[in-house]
């Protein structure tokens, strides 16, 4: 008999595992610069006057590729001769780079169900460094053809650039993708981490504690950039003529006019990041002698014709609606204060429960640093050089913006996080009025009488109306007297919207039902009056149907049936029949 070869697959095979990885990563590179040379081709066979071949085209997309991932490109054709810079990447590019790179990463680490399988029957796919290594490595394969293709066209990267911030971009994905895979866990540490360092992540109460700021810290960085698009959105609906013009002027056919739309499309992450920048303090740069700030634009500035910029501010000393742009950290500020507070004193938990005041200012401050490294970051890539000499710099400045956000955050976040800590802490109810109890109020007959001369016909739950100056009577009604209702516990009278019979004028308390059992054959239940009682009901009710049957022969029924009952426990237990078969043991 023959025996038949395994099938060498992924499944059983570490090293193919490793090849599919490293060839996913290049699938990821290529269908990104794949969709975006589609996109230039569509663009330059739809313009009638191409200033090059097709050669060109395809180089010129490889350079735009390269941007996305935030490499620095050259332009050696301009009119003075100089080659200009091109450092300001378009943010709305790097979501396809990333989101491809993290779905790769996220698959070869992600094993299947037939992989598990396979793993259960010894063999192993890749290792997660394994799957993290093999896709950036396919992909930064693909990321240097294209670079090399690229070299002799329209826009060339500089070299300088490939290896940071393109690899690190690749390699930040891919690791994301990793970490995904493995569920996002936080912890443990690495081994070469200081004892203290693995012991904190080891805790799960630091865990929680470092959740809660990051989370914080991302509503406040939320908030920044859509505190900076509305100012930008509102900047450009004041110079609305502007932008127009710019937009006409920059192309007369329709096929370069669409080219400039999808440009201004993919800058628009960049203009809510200098919106944000502009509402925190520092501004931005508008070339090497000009900043446009709340107080004012200084100096002159070097602006092209592009119709995002319509929203620069006018020269000359800021106004009123320019102060208003400090609303924007304010508002940062107030997102992560009420995110820490969610988590320091939650609504459905005790307030024994609650985080210390220390914990809330430390978690409160942690959240406002990764507020800030993040606006250093995002604005870091949000600017850059478009040109040499005055339009070497452009955008906003990452070391004063990250500070700036940092400072706001933390200034106005912690008082207002102990505030509503308090605040979501407190006894409902005044203090002059926490010994009243609830039989003071008044009667329901009058309580809605007054309801319904005054107009109110809101309740507070309790029968008396709720009063615009005491808000928290309904949660204290519908939570018990004392403010606090036990798990799975009953209602309180003053949680009841149906008032107490005590509050009722001439209420008798009705005694204790006997304590016979029901059952009992000499038990009031199975006496004579009461059976011709309820056989009488039951025969009126039934509208003549019931035959008149004497209620001592029912009687009679009822105590054989329960002398029949005591002697045989098992009333499902029937008798032998003799000429049937025998109990079976």
């Amino acid at each position: 008999m023959t025996q038949r070869a395994p099938k060498v697959t992924v499944r059983r095979n570490r090293t193919l595992a490793l090849v599919s990885a490293l060839v996913k990563g290049v699938v990821a590179a290529g269908l990104g610069l794949g969709a975006l040379t589609v996109l230039v081709m569509v663009v330059w066979i739809s313009s009638p006057y191409p200033d090059s071949g097709p050669g060109g085209a395809l180089r010129a997309a490889a350079g735009v590729w390269l941007l996305a991932h935030g490499a620095g490109l050259v332009r050696p054709d301009t009119l003075s001769g100089v080659p200009a810079p091109v450092g300001m990447v378009p943010l709305l590019l790097v979501l396809g780079p990333v989101w491809l790179a993290h779905r790769a990463a996220r698959d070869a680490a992600d094993p299947q169900e037939e992989q598990q399988e396979g793993a259960r029957d010894g063999s192993a796919g890749p290792s997660r460094a394994g799957a993290f290594c093999a896709v950036t490595a396919g992909y930064l394969l693909v990321v240097a053809g294209a670079a090399a293709y690229a070299r002799g066209g329209p826009l060339h990267p500089d070299p300088d650039t490939l290896a940071f911030p393109v690899a690190g971009l690749v390699a930040g994905a891919a690791a994301a993708g990793v970490w995904t895979a493995a569920g996002r866990p936080f912890g443990p540490a690495p081994s070469w981490s200081p004892l203290a360092v693995q012991e904190a992540v080891a805790r799960t109460l630091f865990r929680r504690r470092a959740e809660a700021a990051f989370r914080s810290a991302a509503a406040g960085l939320t908030m920044l950039l859509g505190g900076g698009a509305l100012l930008v959105a509102v900047a450009l609906g004041r110079n609305a003529g502007a932008a127009q013009d710019a937009f006409l002027g920059l192309a007369g056919d329709w096929s370069g006019r669409v080219a400039v739309l999808l440009l201004a499309a993919a800058l628009v992450p960049n203009a809510a990041l200098w919106g944000a920048a502009y509402g925190l303090g520092p501004g931005f740069s508008l070339g090497t002698g000009a900043t446009a700030t709340p107080l004012g634009l200084d100096g002159t500035p070097a602006l092209p014709r592009f119709p995002l910029l319509a929203a620069v501010p006018d020269q000359g000393a800021g106004a009123l609606p320019n102060w208003a742009a400090l609303a924007v950290p304010v508002a940062a500020a107030l997102a992560v204060a009420w995110f820490v507070v969610r988590r320091a004193a939650p609504a459905d938990a005790p307030p024994a429960r609650a985080w210390s005041p220390r914990e809330t200012v430390l978690v409160t401050l942690l959240a406002a640093l990764g507020c800030g490294v993040g606006t250093a970051l995002l604005t870091a890539v949000a600017g850059g050089p478009i040109g040499s000499g005055a339009l070497s710099v452009f955008g906003p400045v990452w070391w004063l913006t990250g500070p700036a956000a940092l400072v706001w955050t933390a200034v106005i976040g912690v008082p207002t996080a102990l505030l509503l800590r308090l605040w979501r802490l407190r006894t409902p109810g005044w203090a002059w009025r926490r010994d009243v109890p609830e039989a003071d109020e008044l009667p329901v007959a009058e309580a809605d009488g007054e309801e319904e001369e005054e107009g109110e016909g809101e309740d507070d739950g309790a029968g008396c109306p709720r009063r615009w100056w005491a808000p928290w009577r309904g949660r204290r009604a519908a939570a018990g007297e004392d403010g606090t209702a036990g798990p799975g516990g009953p209602a309180s009278p003053a949680a009841s919207s149906v008032p107490s019979p005590e509050a009722a004028s001439g209420f008798e308390p009705y005694d204790f039902l006997p304590t016979d059992p029901w059952h009992e054959k000499d038990g009031p239940w199975h006496g004579k009056e009461n059976r011709e009682a309820r056989w009488a009901s039951l025969k009126q009710g039934s509208g003549g149907l019931m035959a008149d049957f004497p209620a001592e022969r029912t009687a009679d029924r009822a105590g054989q049936n329960d002398r029949a009952d005591r002697a045989d426990p098992v009333p499902d237990r029937r008798a032998a029949d003799p000429d049937g078969p025998g109990a079976t043991p």
